[in-house]
């Protein structure tokens, strides 16, 4: 896809560059999505006279700033390549209009050298560019041989001063792309951590881009993200970008049930969830599902820790405190309230009970959460049990169950267990003699636990005769 717009841009008869994170993954050889061009020789306004003849032009606005533009193509065919728009930018450089680390703008200055843009960039990986008339690659920092030797390093010893959300961003790499920071950029991350804090809600979670993904998303949906939140922890990321992680740093357990303290397990469990390719909420309950833990621990008689809700005790249980942090935590970072709410109710309810897994039990389930959260649910028991042991040797057995309750499930997926599938709707109650309002739900209910329990129920005749019973029963 990318190719082709690469055609079309070269057509439009403009010295571009394909710059950023479009030209670090065509060395890894990795898809991209990005496809941003830099245009040397033209400021803002020459780039929309450039390309109006081309299709409607807007600008391209980031942090209330005017940095390029935005081009929507007449070509049908090459809107649908790029639905969003193709974005175009003459080079920038950094001005100072103080003395201060913050006291500086980026501006555009279409007569600098490609190479002093690259200079401004986040990582050398990214600080690269390839001309498209001539297949040129510019990689003034030597971005190439990092990216080869996988490392990861900030361009500037100011840059997470600058831009704070690159705290992020390098972690999201190190579990995307198994980058690992050079010791100077470690040490910056650890110097920076704080000013995480500074950055947008909307930037680390909810998503500011067309996929709707901030980088914290896009760490969590990685392929190491154990190893990125530890890296977190220890540069001191994670405590600030995530409070709600201070308690459960270095907290034993002191179960029978674990092996490893709760911020070792919770980094286990995420990467459980990656491996066994779990959805984005399942991945965001990992993260909080034991949160609570240090909030409501109580020693029994037995001298242990116990994470129960028991009066005299504790009030609540771990999985009632977890839920209540991951609400806070995602709706500060402006997660969308359905998402937000899906990862809220899997830590609330993570500690079912998955019992012998049989078809009533799973029918039960089925109704209970409805059937996306109910296999989300068993998805992230999976991972839980996975991510107990220091051996990294889960119980077999609890492996077992959980695959076998999955396993029936999908078998009893087909059954009656939401209110659309029973054979009887309100109207037929209505014309029964119910009135209408919270008695007709109240029966609808009934009726579906009966058909839970007992499928072949779910016919019209019998439905209607049950609910006919129920009627005269409620008039004595």
């Amino acid at each position: 896809m990318r190719r082709e717009l690469e055609e079309y841009v070269r057509g439009l008869d403009l010295d571009a560059y394909l710059v950023g994170g479009a030209v670090r993954d065509e060395l890894l050889r990795l898809d991209s999505k990005d496809a941003d061009f830099l245009v040397p020789g033209l400021d803002t306004d020459g780039l929309r006279r450039a390309l109006e003849p081309h299709g409607r032009v807007e600008d391209l606005v980031v942090a209330n700033r005017l940095v390029g533009v935005r081009l929507h193509p007449r070509d049908k065919a090459v809107r649908r390549l790029a639905p969003a728009g193709i974005e175009f930018a003459p080079p920038r450089k950094e001005v100072s209009t103080g003395p201060g680390r913050h006291d500086f703008e980026i501006v555009a200055d279409p007569s600098l050298p490609i190479e002093e843009d690259m200079r401004r960039r986040d990582f050398t990986v990214n600080a690269m560019a390839r001309r498209l008339s001539t297949g040129e690659l510019v990689d003034p920092l030597g971005g190439k041989q990092d990216l080869e030797q996988r490392v990861l390093r900030a361009v500037s010893p100011t840059s997470f001063a600058e831009d704070p959300l690159r705290l992020v961003r390098a972690l999201r790499f190190v579990s995307q792309l198994r980058f690992e920071p050079d010791p100077a950029t470690l040490q910056q991350m650890r110097d920076e951590a704080a000013s995480v804090r500074l950055v947008s809600g909307e930037r680390i979670g909810g998503g500011l881009h067309a996929d709707g993904l901030g980088e914290l998303s896009k760490l969590l949906l990685g392929r190491e993200p154990a190893r990125a939140l530890r890296i977190a922890r220890d540069t001191g990321v994670l405590v600030e970008l995530l409070p709600e992680f201070e308690r459960a740093i270095g907290f034993d357990q002191e179960s029978r049930y674990h092996d490893w303290t709760v911020d070792e397990h919770t980094f286990a469990v995420v990467q459980a969830a990656a491996d066994m390719g779990a959805s984005l909420s399942v991945r965001l309950a990992a993260v909080f599902h034991d949160l609570g833990k240090p909030h409501v621990a109580w020693r029994g008689p037995d001298g242990r820790l116990h994470y129960y809700a028991k009066q005299g005790y504790s009030q609540k249980s771990h999985e009632q405190v977890g839920a209540e942090l991951a609400a806070e935590a995602l709706s500060r970072l402006r997660y969308p309230n359905a998402l937000r709410l899906r990862v809220c109710r899997i830590v609330r309810h993570h500690m079912f009970q998955v019992g012998s897994g049989d078809p009533v039990r799973a029918r039960r389930f089925l109704a209970k959460y409805g059937d996306e959260l109910a296999f989300e649910l068993v998805d992230h028991k999976e991972a839980d049990f996975r991510g107990k042991r220091r051996d990294g040797e889960p119980a077999l057995a609890d492996l077992e169950k959980v695959d076998r309750f999955r396993q029936t499930l999908r078998r009893e997926q087909p059954s009656p267990h939401r209110l659309a599938d029973l054979a009887v709707d309100g109207d037929d109650l209505l014309e029964l003699g119910f009135s209408p309002g919270p008695e007709l739900g109240h029966v609808l209910q009934r009726l579906l636990h009966d058909v839970v329990e007992e499928p072949s129920a779910n016919t019209r005749d019998t439905l209607l005769r049950r609910a006919a019973g129920l009627l005269k029963s409620s008039h004595r």
